[in-house]
């Protein structure tokens, strides 16, 4: 079992926080917790893709220090995460145990590119809010009780799939993604950039990835 040592209790928590955030978009979801060195990316899937190339997919990433280095690419169930650090005695040393069982949902099997990405313009976080918002009305307004879970699901993939009206338009999804993980706060801007079939919108607080 690999041990994930943070260099403090606030990074912990933010680790804490950004898992919350996204069970309570999926409560049997998944992260991928990739550490290499001093620094873990943290990945979890918001929207899930279509196809073999994964059309659709959005995926949040939270990157943060690490206070040992450490070596470890493994998925595991969010929960199995939530329990773990629940666990934790308070005052405890910021270390995060690596839960041993791994699950493989699709998005995983994806690999964002790390570099190469290309500035393509940026959007306020009010925007972004915005955004998210609109697309949280629709999607709930056009789900009446007893609507299929087919028709659902088809009505979120148009919904989020949609091209915002910003400049430069992006995935209303990515909008989606980012409100719904708190990586857009009052005041920040969020920088968009293209890589090939992936776009990233990122602020300070995080990442969204958009295939």
């Amino acid at each position: 079992m690999t041990d994930l040592r943070f260099p403090d209790a606030q990074t912990l928590a933010d680790l804490r926080t950004f898992v919350a955030r996204a069970k309570s978009l999926d409560d049997a979801g998944a992260i991928r917790l990739q550490a290499h060195g001093t620094t873990l990316a943290a990945y979890v899937g918001v929207l899930p893709g279509t196809g073999l190339l994964g059309q659709g997919t959005v995926l949040g990433l939270r990157a943060m220090p690490l206070a040992e280095p450490a070596e470890a690419d493994v998925t595991v169930l969010l929960g199995a995460v939530t329990d773990r650090l629940a666990r934790m005695p308070v005052g405890a040393d910021p270390v995060l145990g690596v839960p041993p069982s791994e699950v493989h949902p699709p998005w995983a099997a994806l690999a964002p590119p790390r570099s190469g990405w290309e500035r393509v313009g940026a959007v306020d976080a009010e925007t972004v809010g915005a955004l998210a918002e609109q697309g949280i009305r629709e999607v709930a307004q056009g789900s009446p009780p007893g609507a299929g879970a087919q028709a659902v699901a088809a009505l979120r993939t148009r919904v989020w799939g949609r091209a915002t009206t910003t400049t430069p338009p992006f995935p209303t999804g990515g909008a989606f993604a980012a409100y719904v993980l708190g990586f857009c706060p009052p005041g920040a801007t969020a920088t968009l950039f293209a890589h090939g079939r992936w776009t990233r919108l990122s602020t300070p607080a995080g990442h969204v990835l958009m295939r």
